[in-house]
């Protein structure tokens, strides 16, 4: 698009989720953590999916795939369903007694401001 600084390719986000605009899991939350659990992909999978599993080599809150992925929250959040139902990503939310880190809320905090 001239002009607009942008000089990618315009994609729709629901087309990167295969038209899905929920998440198969319902317990991805904003500072959930998710890591990889390999390196290797053994399928073909989407540019976005293999970029989230290298990202995810050091833990990383959902809230932080977003904004390094420069993807819309939801986006990210289907992408990750995905990977963690195909084994590549593990992921732990904190238990709600639990109170979080200040790492991991600065880490979230963050996230939020780069998207």
């Amino acid at each position: 698009m001239e002009g607009t600084g942008y000089d990618g390719p315009m994609v729709r986000p629901y087309f990167l989720a295969g038209g899905r605009s929920r998440p198969a899991r319902a317990d991805l939350e904003m500072i959930t953590l998710v890591v990889s659990v390999t390196d290797e992909i053994r399928e073909r999978v989407s540019p976005e999916h293999a970029e989230i599993v290298r990202i995810c080599a050091r833990p990383c809150s959902v809230a932080e795939v977003s904004a390094l992925t420069n993807l819309p929250l939801m986006v990210v959040k289907v992408l990750l369903s995905d990977l963690i139902d195909r084994g590549y990503l593990i992921h732990r939310s904190p238990p709600a007694t639990e109170i979080p880190s200040q790492e991991l809320l600065q880490a979230v905090l963050d996230g939020i401001r780069r998207l």
